[in-house]
């Protein structure tokens, strides 16, 4: 029987499962494509990683398997989708149960707010003079950055 792995929604009851630290997997959960981001173990830097193109979920879960075992992930962020005004809707139900089917690879799933990741990333790749044909492949990996990048500022900060 497989056991399910923690979802926590708050810093506060994610960070626990984390008493060494280690590389965290951040994803920013597209209906086309699977946007993948990593840290180092200190928590310091976020990096975008692969693109992913989504399929059926096993295949998915496959690609995602192979990036923990490559990288030694020790816990999972995923970008939850919340509207403006901190409501949820349809993406964040998505991003919820995405999470859920996730929870047999053991790992500890941090929710995490992601309202503005998009956009900051495209921001941030516009400065750096990104084509716009380039910025559409990788967005989705530079937003998993900015939503690991968030997170990690709270778990090494202390700001939970």
């Amino acid at each position: 029987m497989e056991t399910q792995a923690l979802i926590a929604e708050s810093i506060l009851d994610f960070r626990p499962a984390l008493p060494d630290g280690g590389v965290l997997l951040a994803l920013d959960i597209g209906t086309k494509t699977l946007g993948t981001a990593f840290c180092d173990a200190g928590w310091r830097y976020a990096s975008p990683g692969k693109t992913l193109p989504r399929g059926k979920f096993t295949r998915d879960k496959e690609a995602l398997e192979a990036l923990v075992a490559e990288r030694a992930v020790a816990g999972i962020v995923i970008g939850l989708p919340r509207n403006m005004d901190g409501s949820e809707g349809p993406r964040a139900q998505a991003s919820r149960a995405y999470a859920r089917n996730l929870g047999p690879l053991g790992l500890p799933i941090l929710l995490w707010d992601e309202r503005w990741s998009t956009a900051s990333a495209e921001r941030a790749m516009i400065e750096q003079d990104t084509s716009r044909r380039k910025r559409a492949e990788r967005i989705d990996s530079h937003a998993a950055a900015v939503i690991l990048q968030g997170a990690i500022d709270a778990l090494a900060g202390g700001a939970f």
